[in-house]
């Protein structure tokens, strides 16, 4: 082998043509081994270049911020085409996994809205959230509601920034109360229910005569709306009207009842308050009411044409005093009651000045609040009645003094049962010493029981000492128990039970007189203003006396307007 310069050039030459072979054989005979594959990579000045960023094991998670496409460096290789078109198809980047919690699916970091001051911070969602859960499970369904909704304002939805959050309104517990109109500082409300039905017995006599009726009742109550004192007005009235008129009975005598049995009745009453200190109170009460004997009543004469007209009135002024715990209740009271001139049926007028009395009272009342929700008291009563005439239509003297004493409590019981409950004993002494005292126990009551949110019980109970016209007998001694319960089947649908029974203990008297009353009636609420209101009801009256007794069945539908 020679030696020399010229076998340099020849190596040289050798060696740079070697590579031109190697590059040559490669691109015409077909390898397997692709790794030597000229790429853009293997010009990246870039630790790991050789490997596509995708498919290293230790890669950082992308960027949340998405790139630019302008500054984004552009591969390519030697031949202008696309990475991976130099012997193979390029491989496809695999669709990244929903991420949940902070990252959305495009596995970008939620963007977190910053919260004004007072605004409720949104509820997070993630795995195990119900609302994420049922969004998942139907990812179409709120977007379809809110499609159909209808548009909301930003005020009134709550979404303007900076907007504090809407007060939630107390839930109405009466939603079909009336809601009254405001006159300055007091509240208007004001109703009138229309009715009619029929009466098998309007009457109340003992051989029953039926008729058809009709009612109207207007009501007005206003209520003073002040930080101090207090004025209440509650103003009811009604009238009864009836198609049919009573005659004679079989052996053509006049029946123990009107023929015409039209009649009204009225009662209202103004209370006030006049809050002179923080303890003292001044009191005061304006009374009226218009009336008639009740039907079946022994003190209704024979032979009238309509019932006679009662006029009551009268007013209450007194103080109230407390003393820490200890209160003081001082009031006086004035009535005065007067009779219409009863109209008979021979045309003639029979004169009830015998039944006109003034009456002047007083009651006093001491209570002592021991707890909360528990205050018991005493209370006596004292009036004196003074006739307008000396003697009545029978020779008695009936001017009377009364007296009662009774003792109770009241009490509240965590709001589910309140009221009143009292015991004591009245008696009335008359001028007449042929009248008899009329004495008895007095029972008092008035309990409300809230059971349910929906039912409602009260029980109430009075004992009275009334007047009469009969010869002989000095007075009645009434006693009336009732018990009534509501129940809402709904909002709008009411149904009210009602029970009553009671006696009338004439002195002096064989006549003992037992009475009750059971129905029932369904209140259907439309709305705030108008009720449709259906009755049942069965009336008794059992009576000592041969052919006083009685019995009626009343059915009644009508509709209440209100405001």
């Amino acid at each position: 082998m020679r030696v020399g310069p010229g076998s340099a050039r020849r190596n040289r030459a050798v060696w740079a043509c070697a590579p031109s072979a190697c590059l040559l054989l490669a691109a015409v005979v077909p390898s397997p081994l692709e790794a030597q594959t000229l790429t853009a990579d293997l010009f990246r000045p870039e630790k790991g270049g050789f490997v596509q960023p995708k498919d290293l094991p230790s890669r950082k998670a992308p960027d949340q911020k998405p790139r630019d496409p302008v500054d984004e460096p552009r591969l390519v290789t030697l031949d202008g085409s696309a990475p991976g078109s130099l012997g193979r198809a390029p491989l496809a980047a695999p669709a990244p996994a929903p991420a949940p919690g902070d990252y959305d699916p495009q596995n970008r970091r939620r963007t977190v809205a910053k919260l004004y001051p007072g605004q409720p911070k949104p509820k997070k969602l993630g795995p195990g959230n119900a609302a994420s859960t049922a969004a998942a499970a139907a990812p179409n369904a709120a977007t379809t509601i809110q499609r159909r909704q209808a548009p909301i304002a930003p005020a009134l939805a709550g979404t303007v920034p900076g907007q504090p959050p809407r007060k939630r309104l107390k839930p109405d517990d009466n939603p079909f109360d009336p809601i009254g109109t405001r006159v300055g500082g007091f509240l208007v409300k004001s109703a009138v229910e229309l009715r009619g039905g029929y009466d098998t017995n309007p009457a109340r006599i003992n051989i029953p005569k039926g008729s058809a009726f009709y009612a109207v009742a207007p009501e007005l109550m206003v209520t003073s709306d002040w930080s101090r004192h207090a004025l209440v007005a509650d103003l009811r009235g009604s009238y009864t009207g009836y198609g049919t008129t009573l005659g004679t009975d079989s052996n053509a005598l006049p029946l123990p009842a009107p023929v015409n049995l039209d009649r009204p009745s009225f009662d209202g009453h103004i209370d006030g308050r006049l809050d002179a200190t923080r303890d003292t109170k001044l009191l005061g009460q304006l009374r009226m009411r218009v009336f008639t004997d009740n039907p079946g009543s022994p003190n209704i004469q024979t032979g009238l044409t309509r019932y006679p007209l009662g006029f009551s009135a009268g007013t209450s002024l007194g103080i109230d005093q407390s003393f820490n715990r200890l209160q003081i209740a001082a009031v006086g009271t004035f009535d005065r009651t007067t009779y219409q001139p009863s109209q008979l049926t021979d045309g003639t007028t029979d004169s009830n000045n015998d039944r006109n009395y003034n009456q002047y009272g007083g009651v006093m009342r001491v209570s002592y609040e021991l707890k909360p929700g528990i205050k018991p008291f005493g209370e006596v009563q004292l009036d004196q009645r003074a006739r307008d005439l000396p003697y009545d239509r029978s020779g008695y003297q009936r001017s009377s003094n009364g007296t009662a004493v009774k003792g109770g409590t009241s009490f509240e019981f965590s709001r589910l049962l309140t009221g009143e409950i009292a015991i004591g004993y009245g008696m009335r002494n008359y001028v007449d010493p042929r009248l008899a005292d009329l004495t008895g126990l007095l029972t008092s009551a008035s309990l409300i029981w809230t059971a349910t949110p929906l039912t409602t019980a009260r029980f109430s109970s009075t004992t009275t000492l009334d007047e009469t016209t009969l010869a002989g007998v000095s007075g009645v001694l009434t006693r009336t128990y009732s018990f009534q319960v509501d129940h809402d089947f709904r909002r709008w649908l009411t149904a009210v039970g009602r029970f009553s029974w009671g006696t009338s203990d004439y002195q002096i008297s064989d006549r003992f007189d037992k009475f009750g009353s059971v129905g029932g009636d369904l209140i259907y609420k439309m709305n705030r203003n108008l009720q449709v209101k259906a009755q049942l009801r069965r009336d008794w009256l059992d009576s000592s006396v041969p052919g006083s007794s009685s019995a009626a069945t009343v059915v009644t539908l009508g509709v209440r307007l209100q405001h």
